[in-house]
């Protein structure tokens, strides 16, 4: 009996022994476990600075949409017989009345967009919307339909001006394309495929592009480049700001089918304000000569022509009548600001002279053999002597 009691002692004392041993191997390995559970479910927070903000369209659009007009620009009966008249080469050979040119004369026609300017009806357009035409019809946002006439166009810029006779008019409110971004968004408001009040919204893509679409005396291409979808009727339509500001006038789409492919180009607005105030005081551009034979520089040219190279615009003839020769300016000059904004491509220089008057002084800043030179010049208008 002590036997079995002894027995029974030993084996719970081994039994305590056992548990306590398990107790302290287990302990260390359960707050391991627990510090490993807690280090997987940490999250760890990176500060990005603030997440894009979200743009809400509508009240640009609200703000645009009433200043934007559908134009219809037709050809009368009369002009497209004297059209005929004019292109048909057997005309010399057989007369008028030999192949019935009163049949054979379609008018042409053509829609556009157009923007109102000012409240007594001057209408902002491309010239190429108005150009084959002398009758006009304009639709306003309201509805309202109005006959309209050609103050003046300028084919070398691709700028147009239409007048209806009305009061009261919501005028677009004029924003400025110098302060405008690459990446900044933008919106185009127009009439493409004659459906009307339409907004498409994209970003600036580029600016000071030159797409060599002007084929019309001395051209002027800085153009406003964007990815909002622009189509056939949009033309003269209105490219705006977030705040439904106008940045500049839809003139053209690069394109292989005919319709938009992904990138449209706007005259900016301060070159267009320029242009528009002279065909509505003069009936035509009245647009300051420089005198220049340009091109922009590059690292390949200046080696080539051995010159220092400096990022501007190189001058490589001059005319002896024009404005630069006149006041200094030098062949192999590199042109590199003009009153104090950097000029770095042919557009740009293009632009700022095209918004200059004749009769203002500019100050162009250029280099002349490695060094830096500021010459005052001032501009007048083609065949001023």
């Amino acid at each position: 009996m002590q036997k079995f009691w002894s027995t029974l002692l030993a084996g719970a004392m081994g039994g305590l022994v056992t548990f306590g041993a398990i107790q302290l191997l287990e302990k260390p390995r359960t707050q391991a476990d627990n510090l490993a559970l807690t280090t997987a479910a940490k999250q760890v927070k990176y500060d990005f600075g603030q997440g894009p903000a979200t743009f809400d369209f509508t009240r640009a659009a609200e703000r645009a949409m009433p200043a934007v007009v559908h134009i219809k620009a037709s050809e009368s009966r009369e002009t497209a017989i004297q059209r005929q008249r004019q292109t048909n080469p057997f005309r010399f050979f057989f007369g008028d009345d030999f192949f019935n040119m009163d049949d054979m004369a379609r008018p042409r026609a053509g829609t556009g967009s157009g923007v109102l300017y000012s409240a007594d009806g001057y209408i902002l357009t491309n010239n190429h919307v108005v150009e084959f035409a002398d009758e006009f019809e304009v639709t306003l946002h309201d509805n309202r339909e109005f006959r309209a006439r050609l103050i003046g166009a300028d084919p070398s810029t691709d700028m147009a001006v239409l007048k209806i006779d009305a009061e009261n008019l919501p005028v677009i409110e004029l924003g400025n394309s110098d302060d405008i971004k690459v990446g900044e968004w933008a919106l185009a408001v127009g009439n493409p495929f004659d459906l009307t009040s339409t907004v498409t919204a994209g970003i600036i893509s580029a600016k000071s592009r030159d797409i060599n679409i002007i084929r019309k005396g001395a051209p002027i291409e800085s153009f406003i480049q964007t990815d909002a979808a622009v189509n056939p009727g949009n033309s003269g339509g209105a490219l705006v700001d977030i705040s439904g500001r106008l940045i500049g006038i839809n003139s053209a789409i690069a394109t292989p089918t005919g319709v938009f492919a992904g990138y449209s180009f706007a005259i900016p607005v301060n070159l267009v304000k320029r242009i528009a105030d002279d065909l509505i005081k003069y009936g035509r551009y009245k647009r300051a000569y420089l005198g220049v034979d340009i091109a922009t520089l590059d690292s390949n040219l200046a080696a080539e022509l051995n010159i220092p190279y400096a990022q501007g615009v190189w001058i490589k003839e001059l005319d002896p009548q024009g404005s630069a020769a006149r006041a200094g300016v030098q062949p192999n000059d590199i042109i590199t600001r003009i009153n104090g904004k950097n000029v770095t491509t042919v557009p740009e220089l293009q632009e700022l002279i095209g918004r200059s008057k004749a009769g203002e002084t500019v100050a162009i800043t250029l280099v002349r053999n490695g060094r830096e030179k500021e010459i005052a010049v001032k501009l007048k208008s083609r065949g001023e002597e």
